[in-house]
């Protein structure tokens, strides 16, 4: 999941970018060698395009910039056309995708590679056997994963929402889509900025990139065969590439020079990248100043959890801000933590309203709250709340 600025040209110094490949991440270095040719991203200026909150956003995005979360997930099915659309029809800055591969190895838009919850396979016969369990990153998984199904029988299947009980009027829109491909989704970007005349940024993760290319399905390589073949691979390109595997983002700068952007889980945790590599540090070791350094030399950006921006005291309530936000604007990292939701179940104690976790609580008054930490964006379900609470701060 994710739930994110300075417009500076990278280096190109070929002995910068080795100097940053050895140092970055340590002994993470070791977990595959790195081919392609591409440009190390340099660590932009913030103030070369503005103070997080009211200045000029990452390359022209408005600043705090809208990240619609799987599209907008808070009122169709994730990662749907439909989804996305709406996103953008309701003015989201950004739109993100989750990136999984196919058996024939396309590139489809699911927030996971087990798909029994996002769409009706369990309800078409004729793939009964194809189902299964597997240790996706440690965890053990039983279901239906994309890996077993060629592209051809993906689209077969329609997509249903993941939370029905969460969100049952989602359930409208159960079967109306089908799984879309990123490629998919790029051609109806291009067509959609055509007809509004400004481009339609994306934000796209690869998913447990360590487990595919262990399988043979690897995510970067196929992924920047497809930004090149689209023109998406320069460093102004409207798209965001992320990963909570660090090396996953770095790898991908070496392939092409869209803008990436490392995730962020919780601060004890470990990406799998470095558990795999035998690397001990934690995300708390990658946030440091150092870390976050070593991060601006190959990545634009971070995409950390919103209690790494904000810590929840133990009732539930917002804390103290932390100081993640200035250290990566001081390392010329933006910031696009995740995920705001509406519903009171997501929200910090304060702002929920009444008992029921499904109802809406006072998503503003925590928007304000995050906005005023100086973010550069934030990913959200609900983009129409979130953009109102944007051009609230931005005024």
């Amino acid at each position: 999941m994710v739930t994110g600025r300075p417009d500076e040209s990278p280096t190109t110094a070929p002995a910068r970018r080795a100097l940053l490949g050895v140092a970055a991440l340590g002994a993470v270095a070791a977990g595959g060698v790195l081919t392609g040719a591409g440009t190390a991203h340099a660590a932009p200026s913030p103030g070369a395009a503005g103070s997080p909150g009211k200045g000029r956003g990452f390359r022209g995005l408005p600043s705090p910039t809208v990240i619609a979360h799987r599209g907008s997930s808070g009122y169709r099915p994730e990662h749907t056309m439909g989804a996305y659309q709406l996103a953008l029809d309701t003015g989201a800055d950004v739109i993100e995708q989750d990136l999984v591969p196919t058996r024939d190895g396309h590139l489809v838009c699911r927030h996971e590679n087990e798909i029994s919850g996002t769409t009706d396979v369990a309800d078409h016969p004729e793939f009964a056997d194809r189902r299964a369990t597997r240790t996706i990153d440690g965890v053990t998984v039983t279901g239906w994963f994309t890996e077993d199904f060629t592209l051809a029988e993906l689209k077969t299947l329609r997509a249903v929402e993941r939370i029905p009980d969460q969100r049952p009027d989602n359930t409208l829109y159960d079967g109306r889509w089908e799984v879309p491909t990123l490629e998919e989704v790029i051609r109806w970007a291009a067509e959609q900025g055509r007809r509004r005349g400004r481009p339609v940024w994306l934000h796209a993760e690869t998913k447990h990139p360590s487990h595919f290319r262990s399988i043979g399905l690897p995510l970067e390589e196929p992924l920047a065969v497809l930004l090149r073949r689209h023109g998406l691979h320069r460093e102004n390109s409207p798209i965001f590439l992320q990963s909570f595997e660090p090396t996953s983002v770095r790898r991908l700068s070496r392939l092409v020079d869209t803008p990436g952007v490392v995730l962020f889980s919780s601060a004890g945790s470990r990406p799998r990248d470095l558990e795999l590599a035998g690397d001990p540090r934690t995300v708390a070791d990658l946030i440091t100043p150092g870390g976050l350094r070593e991060i601006a030399g190959y990545a634009s950006g971070i995409g950390p959890t919103l209690d790494l921006v904000i810590p929840r005291r133990a009732d539930g309530t917002l804390g103290t801000p932390t100081s993640l936000v200035a250290d990566a604007h001081r390392a010329g990292l933006i910031v696009h933590p995740y995920t705001q939701r509406n519903e009171n179940r997501y929200l910090p104690a304060e702002f929920r309203v009444g008992g029921d976790p499904h109802r809406y609580g006072d998503a503003f008054g925590a928007l304000r709250a995050w906005f005023a930490t100086g973010i550069d964006g934030i990913f959200t379900d609900h983009p129409d709340t979130a953009l109102l609470a944007a051009a609230d701060h931005r005024a």
